[in-house]
């Protein structure tokens, strides 16, 4: 059974904060949603675990206690140490004792943290809150796993780290869904979902994604700005003509996942 979203609708303070937002989790697969900042993707998350309520749509979850899930704040104790704040996540759960101690043990070691065990919550970089984050959610090997942004000041070999993790959870037959404002990341996922102002803007694999992409798009090999649509890609520019006519100068180039999740916002924003 697939968990998820519905057409969702959420309103916060007046506002919209989602509206009609359908994002599909399967077990044994990653589901990743990408947005920037206000987005909606910390609403889609939250109204997946039951934190807020939707005013319109459909949300299916397994029950409370097969779900993990972090925020985009770290969710931990500062005063507490790294394998108190273990302990204290894993008793919500039912897990003591050695299947505690060796669940632990395994996770903090692949993550990088079998040396800090002792140290404070609050002594930790942000990086390693957020790995330490993601074992607590892990560690009863939850049937929906839900993570708000779980690489977010992460360093690359950390990001990496916990991408093993969340891998192997799909594998062992979780439903994931991570959020994230790295748009490479999206590339890792079985399923992408597009969020801009709430509303979903694509969907799909990253195949499909990058199949979706109208006009054409190319590469301009200059240090000025070219006309039309323009974004920095290394010392290039990317450009994309919505009626395939590119500007003179530019070189066609087939689509990239980044620049379809580029060209999805562009469309959004200049509308129908």
């Amino acid at each position: 059974m697939s968990w998820g979203l519905d057409g969702v609708t959420v309103r916060l303070g007046g506002r919209k904060a989602l509206d009609g937002v359908t994002v599909v989790v399967e077990p044994s697969s990653v589901a990743v949603l990408v947005g920037g900042d206000g987005s909606g993707k910390s609403t889609c998350l939250r109204a997946m675990v039951g934190l807020v309520r939707p005013s319109a749509g459909t949300v299916r979850r397994p029950p409370k206690q097969e779900v993990g899930y972090i925020p985009a704040t770290a969710g931990l104790y500062p005063d507490l140490t790294v394998d108190e704040n273990v302990s204290f996540a894993a008793g919500a759960f039912g897990l003591t004792g050695r299947a505690l101690a060796t669940r632990s043990g395994e996770l903090l070691e692949r993550i990088g943290l079998g040396d800090a065990r002792h140290r404070l919550g609050g002594q930790l970089s942000g990086g390693m809150q957020r790995k330490l984050a993601v074992v607590m959610a892990l560690l009863h090997r939850p049937t929906l796993l839900v993570l708000d942004e779980p690489t977010t000041g992460v360093d690359p070999v950390s990001r990496a780290e916990v991408w093993r993790l969340i891998s192997g959870a799909a594998a062992g037959g979780a439903a994931v869904v991570v959020s994230t404002t790295y748009v490479d990341e999206g590339r890792r996922a079985s399923s992408v979902t597009l969020l801009e102002s709430g509303g979903v803007i694509g969907s799909g694999s990253p195949a499909d994604i990058v199949a979706a992409v109208p006009g054409t798009v190319g590469v301009v090999r200059s240090a000025a700005r070219p006309p039309g649509p323009a974004w920095r890609w290394g010392s290039a520019w990317r450009v994309w003509a919505p009626t395939g006519a590119l500007p003179d100068g530019a070189e066609p180039r087939p689509p990239e996942f980044e620049d379809a999740v580029v060209i999805a916002a562009l469309a959004a924003e200049a509308g129908p």
